[in-house]
Protein backbone atom coordinates (compact mmCIF):
# COMPACT_ATOMS: atom_id res chain seq x y z
CA UNK A 1 0.00 0.00 0.00
CA UNK A 2 1.28 3.37 -0.73
CA UNK A 3 1.30 5.75 2.13
CA UNK A 4 -1.58 8.34 2.32
CA UNK A 5 0.10 11.48 0.93
CA UNK A 6 1.74 9.27 -2.33
CA UNK A 7 -1.56 8.09 -2.86
CA UNK A 8 -2.95 11.80 -2.99
CA UNK A 9 -0.23 12.29 -5.15
CA UNK A 10 -1.09 10.00 -7.63
CA UNK A 11 -4.96 10.93 -7.80
CA UNK A 12 -4.11 14.36 -7.93
CA UNK A 13 -1.50 13.68 -11.18
CA UNK A 14 -4.10 11.30 -12.70
CA UNK A 15 -7.06 13.84 -12.34
CA UNK A 16 -4.48 16.06 -14.89
CA UNK A 17 -4.82 13.71 -17.89
CA UNK A 18 -6.73 15.00 -20.21
CA UNK A 19 -9.79 13.30 -20.69
CA UNK A 20 -9.45 12.85 -24.42
CA UNK A 21 -6.40 10.91 -23.61
CA UNK A 22 -8.39 8.70 -21.66
CA UNK A 23 -11.02 7.88 -23.67
CA UNK A 24 -8.98 7.13 -26.60
CA UNK A 25 -7.18 3.97 -27.38
CA UNK A 26 -4.00 2.84 -29.03
CA UNK A 27 -4.99 0.46 -32.52
CA UNK A 28 -1.68 -1.63 -32.23
CA UNK A 29 -2.58 -3.31 -29.14
CA UNK A 30 -6.52 -3.67 -28.65
CA UNK A 31 -7.45 -6.06 -25.98
CA UNK A 32 -10.33 -7.84 -25.73
CA UNK A 33 -10.73 -10.87 -23.40
CA UNK A 34 -6.91 -11.16 -22.98
CA UNK A 35 -6.89 -11.19 -26.84
CA UNK A 36 -4.54 -8.91 -28.32
CA UNK A 37 -5.32 -7.23 -31.60
CA UNK A 38 -3.07 -5.29 -33.88
CA UNK A 39 -5.02 -2.90 -36.43
CA UNK A 40 -1.90 -0.65 -37.03
CA UNK A 41 -2.15 -1.66 -40.83
CA UNK A 42 -5.68 -0.35 -41.21
CA UNK A 43 -4.85 2.98 -40.19
CA UNK A 44 -5.95 6.17 -42.55
CA UNK A 45 -8.81 7.93 -43.42
CA UNK A 46 -10.92 5.84 -45.15
CA UNK A 47 -14.77 6.19 -46.60
CA UNK A 48 -17.73 4.76 -47.33
CA UNK A 49 -20.58 6.07 -49.12
CA UNK A 50 -24.32 5.26 -48.72
CA UNK A 51 -27.53 6.60 -50.44
CA UNK A 52 -31.39 6.43 -49.44
CA UNK A 53 -34.39 6.94 -51.22
CA UNK A 54 -37.54 8.66 -49.23
CA UNK A 55 -40.41 7.99 -51.58
CA UNK A 56 -43.06 9.45 -49.80
CA UNK A 57 -41.28 12.33 -49.42
CA UNK A 58 -39.51 12.52 -52.68
CA UNK A 59 -35.86 12.85 -51.37
CA UNK A 60 -32.48 11.37 -51.99
CA UNK A 61 -30.07 11.33 -49.06
CA UNK A 62 -26.83 10.45 -49.89
CA UNK A 63 -24.24 10.10 -46.77
CA UNK A 64 -20.32 9.57 -47.35
CA UNK A 65 -18.91 8.72 -43.90
CA UNK A 66 -15.28 8.92 -42.99
CA UNK A 67 -13.38 7.19 -39.91
CA UNK A 68 -9.87 6.73 -38.81
CA UNK A 69 -9.53 3.42 -36.56
CA UNK A 70 -6.03 4.51 -35.65
CA UNK A 71 -5.87 8.23 -35.57
CA UNK A 72 -8.06 12.02 -35.01
CA UNK A 73 -9.44 12.76 -38.46
CA UNK A 74 -7.48 16.29 -39.53
CA UNK A 75 -9.07 19.02 -41.80
CA UNK A 76 -9.20 22.08 -42.75
CA UNK A 77 -12.64 23.16 -41.35
CA UNK A 78 -16.10 21.45 -40.74
CA UNK A 79 -14.53 18.48 -38.32
CA UNK A 80 -14.32 19.28 -34.42
CA UNK A 81 -11.42 18.19 -32.12
CA UNK A 82 -10.71 14.50 -30.92
CA UNK A 83 -12.83 13.14 -34.20
CA UNK A 84 -12.37 9.65 -35.00
CA UNK A 85 -15.84 9.18 -37.52
CA UNK A 86 -17.59 11.96 -39.07
CA UNK A 87 -20.17 12.09 -41.87
CA UNK A 88 -21.28 14.73 -44.69
CA UNK A 89 -24.90 14.08 -45.25
CA UNK A 90 -26.74 15.85 -48.68
CA UNK A 91 -30.14 15.65 -49.20
CA UNK A 92 -31.97 15.98 -53.01
CA UNK A 93 -35.41 16.89 -53.38
CA UNK A 94 -36.28 14.61 -56.43
CA UNK A 95 -39.03 17.22 -57.13
CA UNK A 96 -37.46 20.44 -57.80
CA UNK A 97 -39.69 22.16 -55.18
CA UNK A 98 -36.54 22.75 -52.62
CA UNK A 99 -32.93 23.34 -52.86
CA UNK A 100 -30.42 20.64 -52.44
CA UNK A 101 -28.90 20.62 -48.34
CA UNK A 102 -25.25 19.23 -47.12
CA UNK A 103 -25.29 18.69 -43.32
CA UNK A 104 -22.39 17.41 -40.92
CA UNK A 105 -22.37 14.36 -38.91
CA UNK A 106 -20.35 14.14 -35.75
CA UNK A 107 -20.39 10.41 -35.43
CA UNK A 108 -17.35 8.92 -32.74
CA UNK A 109 -15.17 11.54 -30.67
CA UNK A 110 -14.20 13.63 -27.53
CA UNK A 111 -16.23 16.73 -27.79
CA UNK A 112 -17.16 19.77 -25.56
CA UNK A 113 -21.37 21.31 -26.10
CA UNK A 114 -21.91 24.19 -25.00
CA UNK A 115 -21.92 24.69 -21.14
CA UNK A 116 -19.12 22.42 -20.36
CA UNK A 117 -20.92 19.02 -21.12
CA UNK A 118 -18.47 16.30 -22.46
CA UNK A 119 -19.51 13.62 -24.94
CA UNK A 120 -16.58 10.68 -24.73
CA UNK A 121 -15.90 8.40 -27.04
CA UNK A 122 -15.62 5.52 -24.81
CA UNK A 123 -14.11 2.99 -26.88
CA UNK A 124 -15.99 -0.59 -25.95
CA UNK A 125 -14.43 -4.11 -26.98
CA UNK A 126 -15.94 -7.05 -27.40
CA UNK A 127 -14.73 -11.05 -28.82
CA UNK A 128 -17.25 -11.55 -31.68
CA UNK A 129 -17.69 -15.28 -30.27
CA UNK A 130 -18.78 -13.77 -27.06
CA UNK A 131 -22.11 -11.67 -28.66
CA UNK A 132 -25.24 -12.26 -27.31
CA UNK A 133 -26.37 -12.72 -31.13
CA UNK A 134 -26.58 -16.77 -32.25
CA UNK A 135 -25.45 -15.71 -35.47
CA UNK A 136 -21.84 -14.64 -34.27
CA UNK A 137 -21.12 -17.52 -32.35
CA UNK A 138 -19.35 -19.39 -35.02
CA UNK A 139 -17.91 -16.03 -35.85
CA UNK A 140 -13.95 -14.74 -35.76
CA UNK A 141 -13.16 -11.90 -35.12
CA UNK A 142 -13.36 -7.85 -32.80
CA UNK A 143 -16.05 -5.97 -32.04
CA UNK A 144 -15.73 -2.11 -31.89
CA UNK A 145 -18.16 0.34 -30.19
CA UNK A 146 -17.39 3.96 -30.37
CA UNK A 147 -19.32 7.09 -28.82
CA UNK A 148 -19.41 10.78 -28.89
CA UNK A 149 -21.69 12.02 -32.03
CA UNK A 150 -24.60 14.15 -31.74
CA UNK A 151 -27.16 15.60 -34.52
CA UNK A 152 -27.79 18.59 -34.20
CA UNK A 153 -24.82 18.94 -32.08
CA UNK A 154 -25.50 21.43 -29.81
CA UNK A 155 -29.04 21.09 -29.57
CA UNK A 156 -29.75 19.25 -26.14
CA UNK A 157 -33.59 18.44 -26.65
CA UNK A 158 -34.05 17.08 -30.12
CA UNK A 159 -30.29 16.28 -30.73
CA UNK A 160 -29.71 12.59 -31.35
CA UNK A 161 -26.89 10.75 -29.70
CA UNK A 162 -24.58 9.06 -32.66
CA UNK A 163 -22.23 5.56 -32.43
CA UNK A 164 -20.41 3.90 -34.82
CA UNK A 165 -19.81 -0.02 -34.43
CA UNK A 166 -17.50 -2.04 -36.51
CA UNK A 167 -17.11 -5.81 -36.86
CA UNK A 168 -14.14 -6.70 -37.58
CA UNK A 169 -14.33 -10.17 -38.86
CA UNK A 170 -11.31 -12.94 -39.30
CA UNK A 171 -10.58 -13.28 -43.17
CA UNK A 172 -6.95 -14.97 -43.86
CA UNK A 173 -6.91 -14.20 -47.74
CA UNK A 174 -7.59 -10.42 -46.77
CA UNK A 175 -5.25 -7.30 -46.18
CA UNK A 176 -8.16 -5.31 -45.30
CA UNK A 177 -7.12 -2.60 -48.30
CA UNK A 178 -9.06 -4.68 -51.00
CA UNK A 179 -11.91 -2.32 -52.50
CA UNK A 180 -11.06 0.49 -50.02
CA UNK A 181 -11.58 4.37 -50.78
CA UNK A 182 -8.96 6.27 -49.05
CA UNK A 183 -10.68 9.74 -47.85
CA UNK A 184 -8.48 13.01 -49.74
CA UNK A 185 -9.68 15.61 -47.55
CA UNK A 186 -12.15 16.65 -49.71
CA UNK A 187 -15.20 16.81 -47.30
CA UNK A 188 -13.32 20.10 -45.92
CA UNK A 189 -14.85 22.27 -48.32
CA UNK A 190 -18.61 22.48 -48.57
CA UNK A 191 -17.88 23.79 -52.43
CA UNK A 192 -16.33 20.50 -53.71
CA UNK A 193 -19.09 18.82 -52.28
CA UNK A 194 -21.60 20.56 -54.34
CA UNK A 195 -19.41 20.17 -57.23
CA UNK A 196 -19.51 16.57 -56.44
CA UNK A 197 -23.43 16.09 -56.03
CA UNK A 198 -23.84 18.15 -59.38
CA UNK A 199 -21.41 15.40 -61.32
CA UNK A 200 -23.62 13.07 -59.59
CA UNK A 201 -27.00 14.06 -60.86
CA UNK A 202 -25.39 13.74 -64.90
CA UNK A 203 -24.42 10.21 -63.93
CA UNK A 204 -21.05 10.52 -62.38
CA UNK A 205 -19.45 7.04 -61.97
CA UNK A 206 -19.24 8.14 -58.40
CA UNK A 207 -23.17 6.85 -58.15
CA UNK A 208 -21.32 3.49 -58.59
CA UNK A 209 -20.12 3.49 -54.83
CA UNK A 210 -23.57 4.46 -53.52
CA UNK A 211 -25.77 1.53 -52.23
CA UNK A 212 -29.25 2.25 -51.73
CA UNK A 213 -31.10 -0.13 -48.58
CA UNK A 214 -34.24 -1.25 -49.02
CA UNK A 215 -36.38 -2.57 -45.91
CA UNK A 216 -35.89 -5.92 -46.77
CA UNK A 217 -32.33 -5.38 -46.89
CA UNK A 218 -32.00 -3.85 -43.63
CA UNK A 219 -29.78 -5.01 -41.05
CA UNK A 220 -27.56 -6.84 -43.94
CA UNK A 221 -24.01 -5.61 -45.57
CA UNK A 222 -23.62 -4.34 -48.98
CA UNK A 223 -23.10 -6.65 -51.59
CA UNK A 224 -19.36 -5.37 -52.08
CA UNK A 225 -16.19 -6.93 -52.73
CA UNK A 226 -14.20 -4.37 -50.57
CA UNK A 227 -13.04 -5.55 -47.57
CA UNK A 228 -14.62 -2.29 -45.52
CA UNK A 229 -18.47 -2.92 -46.36
CA UNK A 230 -21.60 -0.65 -44.94
CA UNK A 231 -24.42 -2.22 -42.69
CA UNK A 232 -26.89 0.27 -42.03
CA UNK A 233 -27.28 3.62 -40.37
CA UNK A 234 -30.35 3.78 -38.33
CA UNK A 235 -32.39 4.27 -34.98
CA UNK A 236 -31.42 1.60 -32.20
CA UNK A 237 -32.23 0.85 -28.51
CA UNK A 238 -29.25 1.31 -26.44
CA UNK A 239 -30.65 1.52 -22.88
CA UNK A 240 -33.96 2.80 -21.25
CA UNK A 241 -35.57 5.21 -22.67
CA UNK A 242 -32.42 5.44 -24.75
CA UNK A 243 -31.50 5.83 -28.35
CA UNK A 244 -28.78 6.51 -31.10
CA UNK A 245 -28.34 6.54 -34.18
CA UNK A 246 -25.90 3.70 -35.02
CA UNK A 247 -23.61 3.59 -38.04
CA UNK A 248 -22.72 -0.46 -38.35
CA UNK A 249 -19.49 -1.18 -40.64
CA UNK A 250 -17.70 -4.41 -41.38
CA UNK A 251 -14.20 -4.87 -41.98
CA UNK A 252 -12.94 -8.11 -43.61
CA UNK A 253 -8.99 -8.54 -42.48
CA UNK A 254 -6.60 -10.93 -41.54
CA UNK A 255 -5.51 -9.07 -38.61
CA UNK A 256 -9.02 -9.86 -36.89
CA UNK A 257 -7.84 -13.60 -36.42
CA UNK A 258 -6.53 -14.52 -33.57
CA UNK A 259 -3.64 -16.27 -35.12
CA UNK A 260 -2.87 -13.33 -37.18
CA UNK A 261 1.05 -12.40 -38.33
CA UNK A 262 2.37 -9.45 -36.87
CA UNK A 263 2.19 -6.30 -39.34
CA UNK A 264 5.97 -5.86 -38.89
CA UNK A 265 6.61 -9.48 -39.71
CA UNK A 266 7.10 -10.66 -36.77
CA UNK A 267 10.33 -9.18 -36.19
CA UNK A 268 10.43 -8.83 -31.84
CA UNK A 269 13.27 -10.29 -29.44
CA UNK A 270 13.39 -13.99 -29.52
CA UNK A 271 14.57 -16.11 -26.42
CA UNK A 272 18.70 -16.04 -26.34
CA UNK A 273 18.19 -11.59 -26.89
CA UNK A 274 15.69 -12.02 -23.36
CA UNK A 275 18.26 -14.13 -22.11
CA UNK A 276 21.23 -12.24 -23.09
CA UNK A 277 19.35 -9.08 -21.53
CA UNK A 278 17.99 -10.56 -18.26
CA UNK A 279 21.91 -11.97 -17.80
CA UNK A 280 23.23 -8.64 -18.19
CA UNK A 281 21.08 -6.89 -15.70
CA UNK A 282 22.06 -9.77 -13.31
CA UNK A 283 25.13 -8.82 -13.59
CA UNK A 284 25.41 -5.47 -12.84
CA UNK A 285 22.65 -6.13 -9.69
CA UNK A 286 25.29 -8.06 -8.32
CA UNK A 287 27.87 -5.67 -8.95
CA UNK A 288 26.17 -2.21 -7.53
CA UNK A 289 24.98 -4.12 -4.50
CA UNK A 290 28.46 -6.02 -3.93
CA UNK A 291 29.69 -2.21 -3.99
CA UNK A 292 27.36 -0.69 -1.87
CA UNK A 293 27.81 -3.36 0.98
CA UNK A 294 31.49 -3.66 0.47
CA UNK A 295 31.40 0.53 0.97
CA UNK A 296 29.16 0.20 4.18
CA UNK A 297 30.31 -2.66 5.72
CA UNK A 298 34.23 -2.76 5.52
CA UNK A 299 34.65 1.47 3.77
CA UNK A 300 36.46 -0.13 0.55
CA UNK A 301 37.65 1.81 -2.29
CA UNK A 302 38.90 1.22 -5.70
CA UNK A 303 38.84 -1.99 -7.07
CA UNK A 304 38.17 -2.99 -3.44
CA UNK A 305 34.72 -2.27 -3.80
CA UNK A 306 33.55 -4.69 -6.49
CA UNK A 307 32.74 -8.05 -5.17
CA UNK A 308 35.73 -10.90 -5.44
CA UNK A 309 37.28 -8.01 -7.01
CA UNK A 310 41.12 -9.89 -7.23
CA UNK A 311 39.38 -12.16 -9.21
CA UNK A 312 37.61 -9.90 -11.79
CA UNK A 313 41.29 -8.16 -11.85
CA UNK A 314 42.71 -11.38 -12.69
CA UNK A 315 40.18 -11.97 -15.87
CA UNK A 316 42.51 -10.85 -18.34
CA UNK A 317 45.73 -12.82 -17.43
CA UNK A 318 42.68 -15.85 -16.93
CA UNK A 319 41.31 -15.85 -20.33
CA UNK A 320 45.20 -15.17 -22.04
CA UNK A 321 46.16 -18.46 -20.28
CA UNK A 322 43.27 -20.28 -21.43
CA UNK A 323 44.67 -19.41 -24.98
CA UNK A 324 47.49 -20.16 -24.64
CA UNK A 325 46.62 -23.96 -24.00
CA UNK A 326 44.36 -23.53 -26.27
CA UNK A 327 46.72 -22.83 -28.67
CA UNK A 328 49.42 -25.42 -27.84
CA UNK A 329 46.62 -28.47 -28.04
CA UNK A 330 46.04 -27.50 -31.37
CA UNK A 331 50.16 -26.86 -32.04
CA UNK A 332 50.94 -30.09 -30.35
CA UNK A 333 51.86 -33.42 -32.41
CA UNK A 334 49.84 -36.53 -32.35
CA UNK A 335 50.40 -39.70 -29.72
CA UNK A 336 53.62 -40.54 -31.73
CA UNK A 337 55.83 -38.46 -29.50
CA UNK A 338 57.12 -35.97 -31.79
CA UNK A 339 58.24 -39.00 -34.11
CA UNK A 340 56.86 -38.56 -37.75
CA UNK A 341 55.99 -42.19 -39.84
CA UNK A 342 58.77 -43.05 -42.02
Amino acid sequence: MYPPRTSALMLAALALIPSSFAASFECKDILAKNQHFNFEKLGGPRVVHWSHIDEVESHEYRFNFTLDICNKLHRDKGVKKDEWFCGIRSEHDLSGMKNDSITPIDIAGTYTLEGGRNMQLDPRFELLRDSKSNSDASREGLRMELHGGRLPFDDKKTGTDQRAIIEFVCDAEREGDEGGEKDNNEHADDDKDNEDDKKDKDGDKKEEKLRRRDGENKGKCEESDASLRFCGYDLEDVGKDKKARTLRLEWRTKYACENAPAPDGGSHWGFFTWFIIILFLAIAAYLIFGSWLNYNRYGARGWDLLPHGDTIRDIPYIVKDIGRKVVDVVQTPGSRGGYSAV
